[in-house]
């Protein structure tokens, strides 16, 4: 019997550190992306929110090709190899200002091949009645924030430093570094599934098969409600940045590097995942644990409130530079990270369980087409930034986080009647 590691299959810490490694590389250049084109490509605010709504949009809609192609063509491992490679192209070439469009296209067409695969490959780890299985996405996701808590230091230094080419260049190095552990350890990974072909009547009949229909009519429901979720929780890389230019940062002599507060995010992720697991575990032993739903419900809130303290605070400051900004931004990251842990995770989670067999990287990849469309509303709702004064903004992100919030808990009991019948 193999050996576990951490208390989770090897498997685990294998998809962990790649996805962590993907996650250097992508967070790393997001934490450059809206400064790099204001600064160094002088384009307007307006533009740049756009093209960085669109970007990170595309990221997130060509996983639904990626998965299709995964579950039917390639396989898992094709899909990772090929797709990182991609990826790790398109990092480097992020170093020539020639190239930047290109480049954007480039990571997102080896994105949509890589994100699906990877945490598709986490249900095989575990048996079905294994109790570690609902837990294992929040740990997966520990990995992604591990990335994302690393790449600002990084990435966001050297290139704040240094030259913002330098930085783009250290994250195709981190997305190269995650390709190789993904192949050393790829003996600990569950085997490759049997690839769905389109011909199949035994695929196609899972589509048709009593209560799929209705299932992925949920899951759809569900990524519906997310995508205004993510209307207001992806301004943390869009114009918070450009607030936090206004934040007063001085901690005595010394000023902290703007890009360092897009760690903050992560390394709370780390810090309150494991108080939090084990929080849910003892409810669940004790018969009265929270739905899936419910969790994601809670979570939308806590963005909400994160959002309005912002509001709350820049109202105060009356126009003027946030005096002890940085203290409240902590406090921000604290309760949206919080909100976030309820929501993100939990959501994946709930994907990857319900998905049917054969479909598995094609479901996830619903869970991501959410994050396509939340990005683009995003990427919209940021134009008005400049239009808006910043109470204001933050006051109507926090509004749009607590609807998306109330919209999920009329998912609830659909939600819990399918989990409960795949367990």
């Amino acid at each position: 019997m193999t050996k576990d590691w951490f208390g989770q299959p090897r498997g685990l810490t294998i998809l962990f550190l790649t996805e962590m490694w993907e996650m250097f590389s992508y967070y790393g250049m997001r934490a450059l992306l809206v400064y790099y084109m204001v600064k160094q490509l002088a384009l307007t605010q307006q533009r740049a929110s756009l093209v960085y709504g669109l970007y990170t949009a595309f990221v997130y809609f060509t996983p639904i090709v990626g998965g299709v192609v995964c579950d039917r063509w390639l396989g898992r491992r094709n899909s990772v190899l090929l797709g990182g490679s991609i990826m790790a192209i398109g990092h480097f070439m992020m170093a020539f200002e020639s190239l930047f469009f290109v480049a954007l296209a480039t990571i997102g067409i080896g994105n949509g091949l890589f994100l699906p695969s990877l945490p598709s490959q986490i249900n095989g780890l575990y048996k079905p009645d294994d109790p570690r299985r609902k837990t294992a996405y929040n740990y997966y996701y520990l990995g992604v924030n591990v990335g994302a808590f690393l790449a600002p230091l990084g990435c966001g230094t050297i290139g704040e430093l240094y030259g913002w080419h330098w930085g783009f260049t250290l994250a195709g190095v981190g997305m190269v570094s995650g390709l190789f552990i993904y192949i050393f350890g790829s003996r600990y990974l569950p085997p490759e599934p049997l690839r769905v072909a389109p011909a199949q009547s035994a695929a196609r009949s899972h589509w048709y098969e009593a209560g799929i229909t209705r299932r992925f009519a949920l899951l759809a429901g569900i990524c519906g409600v997310v995508v205004v979720f993510r209307g207001a929780y992806e301004q943390i890389g869009n114009t918070l940045p450009l607030w936090i230019e206004h934040v007063d940062r001085t901690v005595g002599a010394f000023t902290i590097p703007m890009t360092w507060f897009q760690s903050l995010n992560p390394l709370l992720v780390f810090t309150l995942t494991p108080w939090f697991v084990a929080r849910w575990v003892r409810h669940a032993r004790e018969g009265h644990e929270l739905t899936s739903v419910r969790k994601m419900a809670i979570g939308a809130g806590g963005v909400a409130l994160s959002y309005l303290l912002l509001a709350a605070v820049a109202a105060f400051s009356d126009g003027g530079v946030v005096a002890e900004g940085w203290i409240w931004l902590v406090a921000f990251f604290i309760v949206m990270t919080a909100g976030e842990l309820y929501i993100l995770p939990i959501g994946l989670g709930l994907f990857g369980r319900l998905a049917p067999a054969g479909f598995t990287a094609t479901t996830i990849a619903l869970w991501f087409l959410a994050a396509f469309f939340g990005n683009l509303l995003a990427g919209a709702f940021g134009t008005l930034w400049s239009s808006l004064s910043p109470p204001q903004f933050f006051a109507a992100t926090a509004a749009i986080a607590a609807l998306s919030g109330a919209l999920l808990l009329a998912f609830n009991r659909p939600a819990q009647t399918a989990e409960e019948g795949s367990a």
